[in-house]
């Protein structure tokens, strides 16, 4: 396998994932590296999301400023440096992350190859890629 085909390989992994968990909630692509970055590091400050996601600092304000007004995101102040804003995923948002990532992946793959075989041999496949790369 080549360094595309890996490429491709990802994204149809992303594609199938999306398939099993459902709706993003209408988050944009960059709204949700925000999110991932947040529940990576919760109590992160803008520029440690701009460092992590590669993002430039108005693009997260923005991001931020949405996912605050969704009820996504909640801000306050570092009680250590009150110059400085915390974010954090709220709790409503984490279990909602929690209930879609818990969904299991079966059903996308069965309905995307059409031989039970493959189906079975996709999902012991990736249980196992699971095990040996998280």
């Amino acid at each position: 396998m080549d360094g595309g085909e890996l490429h491709r390989l990802g994204r149809r992994l992303i594609e199938l994932s999306r398939q099993a968990t459902g709706s993003t909630g209408g988050l944009t692509a960059g709204e949700l590296a925000v999110v991932e970055a947040l529940i990576r590091k919760p109590d992160s400050t803008v520029g440690e999301v701009v460092r992590h996601t590669g993002f430039v600092q108005s693009h997260v304000s923005a991001s931020v400023a949405r996912l605050v007004e969704r009820d996504v995101v909640v801000s306050r102040p570092d009680p250590r440096d009150h110059r400085r804003t915390l974010l954090k995923i709220t709790d409503r948002a984490v279990a909602a992350i929690g209930r879609r990532a818990r969904q299991r992946v079966d059903q996308a793959v069965t309905a995307a190859l059409p031989n039970p075989a493959d189906a079975r041999r996709v999902l012991m496949l990736l249980d196992e890629l699971r095990d040996l790369l998280l």
